[in-house]
């Protein structure tokens, strides 16, 4: 016996779900395939790769394209040196952004509009490539992986949603309670702020450490010494340069050619595959903390 409650779906919600669903299965093949082509051009036979055969599963299964890459010295150095960019980097981004986002949702601050203006301000000017050379060099962190961290410790586009994350969060009646109670602003910060800000920091966490592995063009400016050069410039010595030589060391040239293309898409799932298994420890919070600090304050 069918529910009386049930509401018929009309001829335009059934025509308008299956429009839906389609728009939705196109967009998942579209985003799928490439990362599946990917894998699969790693793990098969570059000679099958170059002929053109692979299209989605491995042809000819080997992994001989990551045992050349892995027993490149470069490759490791470039991980160890994204690996302290990125979580040294995120601690400095989440420090700075948290300690200027909360004083300034704070309705009682003195001087808190001129203060968001000078922040806001730099969004719009900035000083240019030549002079932050010339501060990084003068500062004497060229050639420092602190030049990749320091410079870039606070990206206005996550301050703005942190502060408006903290302005519609935490209410100023908890404030008011706390400090009855006894409670100084920075205990409350630490002890009822940030405990009730998971949302937020796993999101800016994500953001900040996506931008830092992922980044090479400052690195390619401030860091000329090879041995602190993290793996995304090495990533573009092997993938645009095609300084594949040094990693193929007893290859004939008719081989190395064929093993270099098959490298190419080792290299880009090694690199990938770092982020890809720490999205989803934050995934659960990703979609609430953005939705949340996206609402006007």
């Amino acid at each position: 016996m069918k529910n009386a409650n049930t509401v018929k779906e009309s001829r335009g919600d059934r025509f308008f779900n299956i429009v839906v669903t389609g728009i939705a299965a196109i967009a998942l093949i579209s985003t799928l395939y490439p990362l599946i082509y990917v894998v699969s051009s790693s793990l098969s036979s570059p000679f099958d790769l170059m002929a053109g055969k692979v299209w989605l599963l491995p042809v000819n299964f080997t992994y001989e394209g990551y045992l050349v890459v892995l027993s490149y010295a470069r490759i490791w150095s470039g991980l160890y040196n994204s690996v302290i960019i990125t979580v040294v980097g995120t601690i400095i981004n989440l420090f700075v952004t948290i300690i200027a986002a909360y004083p300034l949702s704070r309705k009682d601050l003195k001087l808190r509009k001129p203060i968001l203006f000078m922040f806001t301000f730099t969004i719009l000017f900035s000083g240019g490539l030549i002079p932050s050379y010339l501060l990084i060099r003068n500062l004497g962190l060229y050639n420092s992986l602190w030049a990749l961290m320091i410079p870039n410790a606070m990206s206005m586009f996550n301050f703005m949603i942190t502060r408006t994350f903290f302005t519609n969060s935490i209410p100023i009646e908890m404030l008011e309670s706390a400090k009855i109670d006894g409670c100084s602003d920075f205990r409350f910060l630490l002890k009822i702020v940030i405990p009730l800000s998971g949302a937020i920091i796993a999101v800016m966490t994500l953001y900040y450490a996506v931008s830092h592995w992922n980044a090479y063009f400052n690195a390619m400016l401030y860091i000329m010494n090879r041995a602190k050069q993290p793996l995304q410039v090495v990533l573009r010595e092997i993938l645009i340069l095609n300084s594949t030589e040094q990693m193929m060391e007893g290859t004939t040239k008719a081989d190395a050619l064929y093993l270099a293309e098959q490298m190419k898409y080792s290299l880009i799932v090694l690199a990938s595959l770092p982020l890809l298994i720490a999205y989803p420890f934050v995934q659960k919070y990703f979609v609430r903390g953005v939705m949340i600090g996206a609402v006007k304050g």
